[in-house]
Formats: structure tokens, sequence, C-alpha cells
């Protein structure tokens, strides 16, 4: 490989990446004619073309498309070890990116980050809030926050949070007038709240087991939400039963303004990891990360 090429390489990753010459060029702070010369020399000294221009778009061609799956990971590893030895002096330095659904977010990451900014303001945080699930190196995330069912099993993943479980509640209203359901079949015959999922955009099929026995109810109701908060108002509101994460009704429960109902279907499960590539290295603030993140069961 020449000496120049590795520039070149970067070129053409930042155009493929961006999709547009001309968004790709100023990301590199150079003029879009410059770089269309440096992807065509590239292109020229390989023998094969790389991208499919149109007058509107820019997209990779097959050739390209191989090549990106290498250039990503390894400019990934490049640009870690590079922060990672930026990072060899006294206090923990750099920037460190996490892809988090909004209820992690609050309940775990930031008790911890708000910590961690205060004892090392060298340490910049990022926190994408998006529930559906991220390609950590094609977005360039240092690591993520999920259920530790929804982890890909490549991943390393760090338990940071307790066992969750879910909770199905009304309203004493919704259930002065109706019968409480005994078994998750019953709330075929109830008036539910359905959620609508971000990383698929399905409804929530309501996942129950006990004794060793799955049951996956659909229901119906007037109302459907994309959001936590306003599936609690509307169960508030005596207009359905809800199912959700137990934390979040837990207070209401406890105060009588929620009932709860089929406990027993309704076991623990995995609750946050943070999870990141194996192979790419870190560094010493994302180390120190981890470690205030790492759940520490109660004794």
């Amino acid at each position: 490989m020449r000496r120049d090429q590795l520039s070149e390489l970067m070129a053409f990753l930042a155009v493929a990446e961006e999709r547009s010459f001309t968004r790709a060029a100023a990301k590199l702070s150079t003029s879009q004619s410059a770089l269309s010369h440096t992807v065509r020399r590239l292109e020229s000294d390989l023998g094969v073309r790389l991208l499919m221009r149109t007058t509107r778009s820019v997209a990779p061609t097959e050739a390209g498309e191989r090549l990106i799956e290498t250039l990503r990971p390894a400019f990934g590893e490049i640009d870690s070890t590079l922060a990672e030895l930026g990072e060899l002096r006294a206090k923990p330095a750099g920037s460190i990116r996490i892809t988090t659904p909004l209820h992690a977010a609050e309940t775990i990451l930031w008790p911890a980050i708000e910590k961690l900014a205060r004892d090392h303001p060298d340490i910049k945080f990022e926190l994408s809030i998006e529930a559906a699930l991220i390609n950590l190196v094609a977005e360039r995330f240092d690591a993520g926050v999920r259920l530790g069912e929804q982890v890909a099993k490549d991943m390393i993943a760090v338990r940071i949070g307790p066992d969750l479980r879910m909770a199905a509640v009304g309203a004493p209203s919704y259930f002065a007038t109706r019968v409480k359901p005994k078994t998750p079949d019953d709330l075929t015959r109830h008036v539910c709240i359905n959620m609508r999922m971000s990383t698929h955009g399905g409804l929530y099929a309501w996942e129950f087991e006990k004794d060793g026995r799955e049951l996956n109810v659909r229901v119906e109701g007037q109302f459907v939400f994309d959001d936590v908060r306003m599936v609690v108002k509307a169960a508030l509101a005596g207009l359905g039963i809800a199912y959700l994460p137990e934390d979040h009704v837990k207070p209401l429960i406890a105060d009588g303004r929620l009932i709860r109902v089929l406990g027993d279907w309704c076991p623990p499960f995995p609750g946050y990891h943070l999870y990141y590539p194996g192979r790419r290295p870190h560094s010493a603030a994302f180390a120190l990360v981890i470690d205030s993140l790492r759940y520490r069961k109660r004794r």
C-alpha cells in the first residue's frame, strides 16, 4: 500500500458513510472537487468502482461495501488506540459515547455519570437516548445499554442493574365494575392499554410465565402509546389495564392509585447491561465508566 493510500481510504469511507461528497468534504475540511479526485484515484489504483454516483445520491457498490466492512472496524480500532495512548496520563480523559433507552439513562446511567463528571472533569459524556438497537461499530458508539436478553452474543456484557419485573396494573375505578383477571387468558375480556415498540414498530405482546409455562397475549383496547408515561396516565384515568416495568408503577401501587394483578405470572428477568465489542481496545476513562456502572448486589 502506498503511503498516501491511507488518506484515500479515509476519504472513501467518509463519502460512503455520509452518502454525499458535499457533506464528506465539509467533514474532512477539504473541497468537493479534491475529494472526488482522491476517490477516483483510489478506484483507478484498485481497478474497481467503489461508489455509484448520480446527480442526487452516492452509494457504495458491492466492492465498496466489502471495503467498508473492513475499514470501519480497522479505523475504529486505530481511533480507540490513539485515544488510549493520548490518555496515558495521571487523570482519565476523553469522550465516551453511549446509546441507551431513556429508562436506563434516568435510573442507572445518570446517577453514576453525574458523580464521575464531578470527580473527573476531563471526561466528556454523550448519551444518545434511543430504544432501538444500534450498530455500535457503524455508529461509532463506545458502548450501549440494553436489557440482558437483547445483547448480541458476540458482545461483552456487563451487568449494571438488578433483575426487573413487569407489572399488570389498573386503577381502582377500572376494577370497580370488573372482575380482576386471574390468568393472562382473562385479559382478552378486558380493556387493555397497548404499547407500540420503537424497536420494530409492532404492538407489544404481553409476556407472562408461571411454573415453566410461557404465555404471550395480544390484548385489545382503546389506546395505543409509544411512551410509558402516557400509558401510566391512561391507567390512572381508569381507561384500562397497563403492563409496564414494575419500577414505573411501584409508588402508585404502594399508595393505592393502581392495583396490581397477575403478579404470580410476572417472574424477574435480566435487567440492564452495558455492552461493547470485545476486540476493541478501550481507554482508561472507559474502564472507569465500566467500574462505576458495574452492578454490585446489596447484601
